[in-house]
């Protein structure tokens, strides 16, 4: 029996997954959150077999969650259940330690397949992703400049874009407000943006959920 965490901060999605697996005689619901904070307190008090994870939730969320939950739990298997389909987002997620990748409009059964995979410690992608992630022709230089931020530059981005302040950012993600201003410094030189304004428009145009 697998025993699964379902981490989604919308309640409807919750509910449609925990149907899905009610009808799977070998996996079992064991708790759900609806945020990346929740999800680091149950840890410390709920053991299971697989963490269903959405990529982006209220607060801490994506690459900078995986890290944290990567520190104290280092071989606990991480399906990633993302909307996004781009390969940049994927390879940035698995290289963050998620251990499989999803898309929210795959078919019931390519999600069981990748649970059932990745609750057996391997490695799960859907073909199409994992196609375009390796025959993407596309050079580095013609990218976005956000695919080159580091994980860091990418989650506080992703909260300034949300209208998160520098003090909330520091607290969400336990560092200092001098450290947030030295990303939001950085990010703002890569992605070549002159105010909050431009950050704003920018994620808008690239689709950089918030």
């Amino acid at each position: 029996m697998i025993r699964l965490f379902i981490a989604d901060d919308h309640a409807i999605m919750r509910s449609g997954l925990k149907q899905i697996f009610a009808l799977t005689p070998d996996v079992c619901v064991v708790g759900e959150a609806e945020n990346g904070q929740q999800v680091l307190e149950v840890l410390r008090d709920i053991t299971f077999d697989l963490l269903l994870l959405d990529l982006n939730m209220p607060g801490i969320g994506g690459a900078e969650l995986l890290g944290r939950i990567r520190v104290h739990h280092p071989m606990l298997p991480i399906l990633v259940l993302s909307m996004h389909n781009e390969p940049q987002i994927a390879s940035r997620v698995l290289k963050a330690g998620a251990n499989g990748f999803i898309t929210k409009d795959c078919e019931p059964d390519t999600l069981l397949q990748a649970v059932r995979k990745v609750a057996a410690h391997g490695k799960y992608i859907s073909p199409e992703l994992a196609e375009k992630m390796v025959f993407d022709v596309a050079s580095d230089a013609l990218l976005p400049p956000h695919n080159q931020l580091s994980n860091r530059e990418w989650e506080v981005l992703r909260l300034l874009a949300a209208g998160h302040g520098v003090n909330d950012i520091a607290s969400m993600l336990a560092i200092s407000n001098k450290t947030v201003s030295t990303h939001k410094m950085r990010l703002m030189e890569k992605l070549n943006l002159a105010n909050l304004a431009d950050l704003i428009r920018y994620a808008l145009a690239h689709g950089i959920e918030v």
